[in-house]
């Protein structure tokens, strides 16, 4: 199956993560994974899933969905991944110098809050199912 995520989107993320000098941290594959997670309604109202009419309850992809992703959240995403990498650093001091090492997992968790906040919203869909009639609930309670 082909990649639905344009070359333009992988660009503006990886300016959002600050992965544009080389050699580069991820990879187009790796960026193109992130990004697909976060599909959104398109300018349409079109979903990327609807109800499948040959098996109620279940998602079935939108042939009419044109390809609409969260880049924000994707950003978020790689930027707490970046603060996982650097939990590890620590602050110490030598020579009579101080290093605050501890700074760059700051930043990248600031960072993280920063692009989560300007995700898209997010609506569920509630369907009502039917309710049970009140002959088959008595049936029930004489079982």
């Amino acid at each position: 199956m082909t990649s639905l995520v344009t070359a333009a989107e992988l660009t503006r993320l990886r300016r959002m993560i600050v992965d544009t000098a080389a050699p580069q941290q991820y990879t187009d594959g790796a960026l193109t994974t992130v990004i697909e997670r976060y599909p959104c309604v398109d300018m349409r109202g079109e979903s990327p899933w609807v109800e499948s009419v040959l098996y109620p309850g279940t998602l079935e992809v939108n042939d009419d969905w044109t390809a609409t992703y969260d880049i924000n959240a994707a950003a978020g995403e790689l930027w707490e991944e970046k603060a996982a990498a650097l939990a590890a650093n620590f602050d110490f001091s030598a020579d009579g110098a101080g290093f605050q090492r501890s700074q760059a997992f700051t930043q990248a968790q600031q960072m993280a809050r920063h692009y989560r906040s300007r995700r898209n919203p997010s609506t569920v869909t509630l369907r009502p199912e039917p309710r049970p009639d009140v002959d088959d609930l008595l049936e029930l309670e004489e079982v």
